[in-house]
């Protein structure tokens, strides 16, 4: 009679958040760090936005902060991330991830992002499956 082996799937799940107060903010979104943070369709997409553009700046810096806290998690806390590599998409009404390194292809991502008053808010769902051999 043969060993028959198992496969199970094996999820990891992280999760990250962040906090921004956005009259702070104002003060450090300058063309350099808008160059330095946000790729070329983000802002696009952020200026598009005519109600109040800064409130798409301080969310989507939120939400790039709450992945990188998540990819932490996941990866270890030693790992470097390039801000740009992270770009949030809003192509409909439900905010979406994009990583342009193909190190972190195997992941998946859930974003909810928020505003109220002065403050922004990003959460970032990361995981992670694999098929492992089961006992």
């Amino acid at each position: 009679m043969g060993l028959r082996r198992s496969h199970k799937l094996v999820m990891r799940i992280a999760i990250g958040n962040d906090v921004v107060y956005i009259p702070d903010f104002k003060k450090s979104l300058t063309p350099a760090f808008k160059k330095r943070v946000y790729t070329r369709t983000e802002i696009e997409q952020i200026e598009e936005y005519k109600a109040d553009p800064l409130v798409r700046y301080a969310t989507t810096w939120a939400a790039k902060e709450a992945v990188i806290k998540a990819l932490k998690q996941l990866l270890g806390d030693s790992s470097k991330f390039n801000l740009k590599e992270i770009e949030i998409i809003r192509n409909s009404k439900i905010p979406s991830v994009k990583i342009s390194s193909r190190q972190f292809k195997h992941l998946s991502f859930s974003l909810s992002l928020s505003h109220d008053g002065d403050y922004a808010f990003g959460v970032a769902l990361a995981y992670a499956t694999r098929r492992g051999s089961g006992d």
